[in-house]
């Protein structure tokens, strides 16, 4: 049995072959009944539209089936059971439980108590492994993976798509650019992290002094749902924006990314540029999910 905690937890050749396998799937060359006995427990304490569905489509498209506990209110965590309880019905019922939760350590928590495989679909600022697979799927997609200089920007505090990125890109000598609003930067001990593990970390403050330079633009929302309050969140909101004009003379392979959803960070105008990739990027969950279903379930 193999829990998807944190992409750390993978070797860089673990991380190819998942990565091969999602380009199999995606050419449409896979066992469309391998998971047809099987079931997929859901598990999303906050929301989320994107990882929820491609996870249980990709479940679909492999023949097996999902079981939702629906909203938070509607579920026997508003009567106070705790998340080992609930981990320890569900593995009941389930062969493997996707689970999203607003506090980091959520997912390995869960790991703890449940006889099934637990894949952690983000557990607060900690980590988003398959949203990463996805990221560096999509890279590749469009250049090789092997030193790349890669712009991280947004909400690098509490944005564990960035966390998790950064720490995969280790695997692949990238360059790490960084440039947040002053109160989001990245935490220290994620760039102590990255620079022990060799990685060169360079901190902006102005974008148009590095964009340039970009394999990679990696772009994030200010996540309001992770300030304590609205106050905090308006001070910083819409600090940043990604316009065709500040593309203009960048690397003609440049690609722009984003998790979604998207607020304002970037100009819909930048939709039809042949840099956006965001919305490649957000169909690429279904191959990545399904090779990761696979993996524990298969």
């Amino acid at each position: 049995m193999r829990h998807i905690i944190s992409i750390r937890e993978f070797e860089k050749e673990e991380i190819d072959a998942l990565l091969d396998s999602a380009g199999t799937i995606d050419a449409g060359r896979y066992d469309r009944t391998a998971l047809a006995d099987r079931i997929l427990g859901v598990l999303f304490f906050e929301p989320s539209t994107r990882t929820r569905m491609s996870f249980e489509a990709a479940m679909a498209r492999l023949g097996g089936r999902s079981i939702d506990m629906g909203g938070v209110e509607a579920s026997s965590v508003s009567k106070g059971e705790t998340l080992a309880d609930t981990i320890r019905v569900v593995s009941g019922y389930a062969d493997a439980i996707v689970l999203r939760h607003p506090r980091e350590g959520a997912a390995r928590l869960a790991a703890e108590f449940s006889s099934v495989p637990v894949l952690n679909a983000g557990d607060g600022a900690g980590q988003h492994p398959s949203q990463t697979l996805i990221d560096l799927y999509t890279i590749r997609q469009a250049m090789p993976l092997d030193g790349i200089d890669v712009g991280l920007l947004g909400d690098l505090r509490y944005g564990r798509t960035a966390h998790s990125l950064a720490y995969a890109l280790a695997e692949y000598n990238a360059t790490i650019h960084t440039l947040a609003p002053g109160s989001l930067e990245m935490p220290q001990n994620v760039i102590e992290g990255l620079r022990d593990a060799g990685v060169e970390v360079v901190v902006h403050t102005d974008i148009t002094e590095f964009a340039h330079t970009l394999d990679v633009m990696y772009v994030t929302r200010i996540q309001r749902e992770r300030f304590p309050d609205t106050a905090s969140y308006y001070a910083v909101a819409s600090s940043y924006r990604v316009t065709p004009e500040l593309l203009e003379g960048v690397r003609e392979r440049m690609i722009v990314l984003h998790p979604l959803p998207r607020v304002d960070e970037i100009d819909s105008r930048v939709d039809t540029l042949p840099h956006a990739r965001y919305f490649e990027q957000a169909r690429n969950g279904i191959p990545i999910r399904m090779a990761l279903l696979m993996e524990v379930m298969g």
